[in-house]
């Protein structure tokens, strides 16, 4: 688990760890003198009366100013010598109602010259009545150094050589045990450490779907290679922006968007070829969406094929080099997900559990829910806004789903905001479905998926493996870091993806099929349909503890009854997941309009039609005086002529038929309008 250190104000001390393969103990950065949280300022929730008046003095579009136009707030303000007020999200003209509708116009940020600490200026704020909210931009470093192990470009062609895969196939698949377990990879004589089907049971899902480039999955991590020839063709593009650019040609307030954006520079520009970027993000994106079946490297979850494209990935990088992240860069990462197209927010990160070794991992995170969410009220308003907002009412999932890593602490409780109810966290598991060593569990856990155990494959070692490989997740990796491209990490950070790689898969499947669901039902079906494997929670669980640069140290054991009931519901089942979604949830319709007059919307009716690609649609309006209609490629276009609402049908070559109304006025306010 690739471990990132986030300092909270007060006694609200936790660590935000990021999994990867080596759990190493050198500090990344020990001569840099640690801060809490940034100084000199502050995120201020005001009430929506302020928020209007900062963005009427507002002379950008960020909404930077230097006084509020409140007396009581501007007296602090000029005690603490106020020199910026910001938005903390900028605006989208798109999304501007919705942020409003959502409060999050409301959070600023306030910085200020003075000697006055964040917690003596958040006195000061706090008694206001205009002041709803206060949060601290936390300081988030990398407090270790996580090394991949990589594949080395020899060993690769020689795996290649031997695979008795068709051309088209991905040599490197029968490394993949995560995905497809034969539970013949780790025997020794006697000793069986791998079981038949202990991975996330992709092969029988794929006769249904290898997933859906119409479902977008947003990357919070480091940059991911999007140049990298197996995650290229699903990398996701801004069809709004040009590659290079550095101009906001979409106006959704971040320039030059092509491929999501860099939160950690504030940037455009995604990297990941930093000599201290570990290919961690790069890892992730592989386990979801590196393309299959393309005669290349490996196999993946959910990314498709040649033939027919696989999910994307959306890069929301949080992380560059050594460059630390913030509570800030965090916050609009989520809300840019979601309003960017990002139904599945990826989070390999999260707060060390509450209950985790305080000598081992210094103070403990969250201990409850309530205590998450007093401390940090942004994160929580910006993951609201993703789990309430993503998606569409007329797609095929209403709403966002948030999949977080439990942690790596081996504690006895999930980090937050992992655990909260509101979203998903992930254990993680080895070959033979024992917890993997590391993993946390109990409270706040939803469900398992394999992560590696590379402390317990330890024995497996020969002359043809590298300690980190036997065990481990297999996944794409940038060159400056193996220079086959490919090569192993654990953690639950590696479970994680492969979670949100089921649940892509899942949205694709309803979407091939036509069937609409709530974000929190799909949510439940993935909880509900996961493996049960309990029965393996017996006896003791050996393994050999490696540290880096040290090496092996004594055999040690855990209690496998410590886990039974306690790794969630199960292992993730992609295959049992996509047999429940059939029946379940709505059948897809043709959404009733809503247009301005003078304006014109285009949509496609083949996403709301099973095998609607292949079919061919007639148009008839009741009232051809308040809209009309015409072909435009696979889409047709509406344009409001006059004020008022007119019935209609849409006629689909197989005599399927949806009647919907339209709806055309002068002034739309976005309150259920496309």
């Amino acid at each position: 688990m690739m471990k990132y250190r986030v300092l909270y104000p007060l006694l609200l001390l936790a660590l935000l760890s990021i999994t990867s393969c080596v759990k190493d103990d050198a500090a990344y950065d020990s001569a840099a003198p640690e801060q809490p949280f940034a100084q000199n300022e502050l995120l201020v929730k005001f009430t929506p009366e302020v928020a209007d008046l900062l963005q009427t003095a507002s002379v950008t579009r960020s909404g930077n100013v230097t006084r509020s136009g409140v007396e009581t707030i501007d007296q602090v303000m000029q005690i603490i010598g106020t020199h910026q007020i910001e938005r903390v999200f900028p605006v989208d003209n798109t999304r501007e109602q919705l942020t409003r509708d959502n409060g999050l116009h409301q959070w600023y940020v306030v910085r200020y010259a003075s000697a006055y600490t964040p917690e003596q200026v958040a006195q000061q704020l706090q008694p206001l009545g205009e002041v709803m909210s206060i949060d601290f931009n936390r300081t988030i470093k990398r407090a270790y150094n996580g090394v991949a192990t990589p594949l080395s470009q020899q060993k690769m062609e020689r795996i290649a050589r031997s695979s008795t895969r068709s051309s088209d196939e991905d040599p490197l698949l029968g490394q993949q045990w995560h995905l497809i377990n034969n539970g013949d990879m780790f025997t020794e004589g006697e000793i069986t450490k791998s079981v038949k089907d202990a991975d996330v049971q992709v092969e029988a899902a794929w006769e249904k779907s290898m997933g859906d480039e119409s479902v977008v999955v947003a990357v919070l991590d480091e940059g991911v290679f999007v140049e990298h020839p197996d995650l290229k063709n699903n990398i996701w593009v801004n069809p709004a922006e040009v590659k290079g650019s550095k101009q906001d040609n979409d106006k959704n307030g971040y320039k030059g968007d092509y491929n999501g954006y860099n939160f950690a520079l504030n940037t455009g520009v995604i990297t990941w070829n930093n000599a201290y970027d570990s290919g961690h993000g790069s890892h992730v994106a592989g386990v979801i969406a590196a393309e299959n079946r393309n005669g290349i490297g490996i196999g993946s979850v959910a990314g498709g094929s040649p033939t027919n494209p696989g999910v994307k990935i959306m890069v929301c990088q949080i992380f560059s080099g050594n460059t630390g992240s913030s509570s800030i860069a965090v916050a609009r990462a989520i809300k840019y997900a979601a309003d960017n197209g990002a139904v599945i927010l990826q989070c390999s990160w999260g707060y060390v559990s509450g209950v985790a070794n305080e000598y081992e991992w210094g103070e403990a995170g969250f201990a409850s829910q309530e205590d998450w969410e007093t401390a940090a009220p942004l994160e929580k308003d910006a993951l609201d806004y993703f789990v309430h907002n993503a998606g569409s009412p007329n797609g095929p999932i209403d709403g966002g789903i948030a999949i977080f890593a439990a942690g790596n602490e081996s504690a006895a409780q999930a980090g937050y905001p992992g655990a909260s109810d509101d979203y998903i966290s992930v254990a993680a598991t080895a070959a033979d479905f024992t917890p993997a060593v590391y993993t946390n569990y109990g409270p706040g856990t939803s469900v398992s998926a394999p992560g590696g155990d590379q402390d317990y494959y330890y024995d497996y070692i020969d002359d043809e493996h590298n300690y980190g490989e036997v065990g481990c997740v297999l996944s794409t990796l940038p060159y400056h870091v193996s220079e086959s491209g490919y090569g192993y990490m654990e953690g639950t950070s590696m479970a994680c993806p492969h979670v949100s790689g089921v649940v892509a898969l899942g949205v694709s499947y309803a979407a091939q099929t036509r069937r609409h669901f709530k974000a929190r039902e799909l949510q439940d079906l993935l909880i509900q349909t996961a493996t049960p494997f309990d029965q393996y929670m017996t006896g003791k669980k050996m393994y050999t503890r490696y540290v880096a640069d040290i090496g092996p140290q004594q055999p040690m054991t855990i209690n496998l009854s410590s886990y039974k009931g306690k790794m969630g519901s199960g292992q993730v089942n992609a295959a049992a997941l996509l047999a429940a979604i059939e029946g379940a949830g709505v059948k897809m319709h043709f959404p009733n309009l809503y247009i301005s007059t003078g304006e014109s919307v285009a949509v496609a009716p083949s996403i709301y039609f099973v095998d609607g690609d292949d079919m061919s649609y007639e148009f008839t309006i009741d009232n051809g005086d308040i809209v009309s209609c015409s072909k435009q490629d696979n889409k047709f276009v509406f344009k409001g002529l006059a004020d008022g609402v007119t019935t209609a049908k849409v006629k689909a070559s197989n005599g399927e038929v949806h009647s919907f109304n339209i709806t055309v006025r002068k002034s739309a306010n976005n309150n259920g309008w496309l």
